[in-house]
C-alpha cells in the first residue's frame, strides 16, 4: 500500500543531534530534512513545507520564537520544540507563539516518535473537522449536547468545567499553556490568573478521571501547562 511520506524538518546547531535523529527517522519512514541555522531553517520551510519540525530553541542566529514568527503564513508545519532543561520560560514563549508540544533533553526516541504520530493524525485532514462527539476509551465528550458520560454515565460539568475540558479535547495530544487556556476559557484580561487554569483542572480530574491522584487523560506539563491524553 503506498502512501505519501510526512517530511520532517529538523533544526539543531548541533551536528550530533541531526546525526542521531537522521536514521531513525528515516527508518521511521519520513523524509528527513535537516538545518542548523533558523535562517536554512526559513529557507527549507518555505521551499519544502514540511509536516513537522522539531525545533531546537538555542540556535546560533536566531532564537525559536523569531523562527516560529518567521514561518510562512500558509506553512502546515507543527512544531515540537526541543529544549534543554531548566528552560520552562522559552517553553512557554515557543508554546505561546505556536509550537505545538515540546521535549526536553535528552529525549528517547520512542517518545519522539509518538509526540510526531500523534500531532500527524491531528493534522490529517479528517482530523480539521471538528467531531460532534470524541471517544477517549471510558469517557466521552459530546460537543453539540456539551455533555459528559464516563463509561456510560453522565458526569455534571459547570459552563467553565465545560470549556476547559472541550478545549483540552479538541487538542487532545498537544500542550496548551497555561497562558493559551487563560485566553482562551477566561479572557485576555485573566492572563495572570494561573490558579483559575489549576483550580478548574483539579476540579476536572476529581469528575472525569477514575483516579484523579493518577490521571489517564489530564496530565500536567511542570512549568508549562496541560495536556489531554486520549
Amino acid at each position: 500500500m503506498e502512501r505519501s511520506a510526512a517530511t520532517i524538518l529538523a533544526v539543531d546547531d548541533e551536528p550530533a543531534i541531526l546525526r542521531f535523529l537522521k536514521p531513525f527517522l528515516e527508518a521511521e519512514g519520513y523524509v528527513f530534512l535537516e538545518a542548523g541555522t533558523g535562517r536554512q531553517a526559513l529557507a527549507l520551510a518555505s521551499s519544502r513545507d514540511p509536516d513537522v519540525i522539531l525545533l531546537d530553541l538555542g540556535l546560533p542566529d536566531l532564537d525559536g520564537v523569531e523562527l516560529l514568527a518567521g514561518l510562512p503564513p500558509w506553512s502546515r508545519a507543527r512544531v515540537i520544540v526541543l529544549s534543554a532543561r531548566g528552560q520552562e520560560e522559552d517553553k512557554v514563549a515557543a508554546l505561546d507563539a505556536g509550537a505545538s508540544d515540546y521535549l526536553t533533553k535528552p529525549f528517547s526516541l520512542g517518545e519522539l516518535a509518538a509526540r510526531i504520530r500523534a500531532l500527524l493524525r491531528r493534522s490529517a485532514p479528517q482530523a480539521q473537522a471538528r467531531q460532534a462527539v470524541m471517544d477517549f476509551g471510558d469517557l466521552r465528550v459530546d460537543l453539540e449536547a456539551r455533555t459528559v458520560r464516563l463509561d456510560g454515565g453522565e458526569v455534571h460539568l459547570t459552563a467553565t468545567e465545560f470549556k476547559l475540558l472541550e478545549l483540552l479535547a479538541v487538542n487532545a495530544g498537544k500542550v496548551l499553556t497555561h497562558g493559551q487556556l487563560l485566553r482562551e476559557v477566561w479572557g485576555r484580561h485573566s492572563r495572570d490568573q494561573e490558579h483559575y487554569v489549576r483550580i478548574h483542572v483539579h476540579k476536572l480530574r476529581q469528575k472525569i478521571e477514575k483516579d484523579p491522584a493518577r490521571p489517564r487523560h489530564l496530565h500536567t506539563e511542570t512549568g508549562v501547562g496541560y495536556r489531554f491524553k486520549e
